[in-house]
């Protein structure tokens, strides 16, 4: 039995142009005009996931997925620090921000720690193994890149090396509990 998961980054919003941690803002228009132009680009599903935040279910919307919320695919819980931009915070708490961006298993935001994001991703991608067919979901960045330290075997302090621009794609296949990468092409119209 062969899995196949695709997970779509969310297109653009005001936090992701302003270096913010995620706010619950929307999609901003050239965001929301990308995503719709990739719609015909995406391969058929046999089932569609979303992560609850706002601007991964208004993709999934404009990417014409009728996508069912994952709170396992839930992005990253920024604490205090949620819709502060990084500037802000990296001023404010200087050595709070060098230990998170440093140290898996630190939360000085008092929210989740990367080490805990990945254990999480890992265990839904240990269910997501189980499940025969293609499976695309919009997840927040920081999803995907848990998801490929997981697949990847790499480090958690790998985490921060990976980049995921907007409305891109990677693809995990899989099958028996080995996955194999593919990693983040565009969507849609640069």
């Amino acid at each position: 039995m062969t899995s196949r998961v695709m997970l779509i980054s969310p297109a653009m919003n005001a936090a992701l142009r302003q270096a913010r941690f995620d706010d619950g803002s929307p999609l901003d228009s050239a965001g929301t005009a990308r995503a719709r132009s990739a719609a015909d680009a995406l391969p058929a599903a046999d089932r569609t996931l979303a992560s609850p935040t706002v601007r991964c279910r208004e993709t999934a919307s404009a990417l014409n997925l009728d996508a069912t919320d994952s709170p396992s695919l839930n992005g990253m819980d920024m604490g205090r620090w949620r819709g502060r931009t990084l500037d802000d915070v990296s001023t404010a708490e200087p050595d709070g921000m060098a230990r998170w961006l440093t140290d898996p298993q630190a939360a000085p935001h008092g929210g989740e720690s990367v080490h805990e994001l990945c254990l999480r991703v890992a265990h839904w991608l240990d269910e997501a193994a189980q499940f025969s067919g293609r499976t695309v979901a919009v997840v927040e960045p920081e999803i995907v890149r848990a998801a490929t330290v997981r697949v990847l075997g790499a480090p958690e302090s790998a985490f921060w090396r990976l980049d995921v621009p907007p409305l891109t794609a990677t693809e995990f296949s899989g099958r028996a509990g080995r996955w194999n990468v593919g990693l983040g092409s565009r969507l849609g119209a640069a």
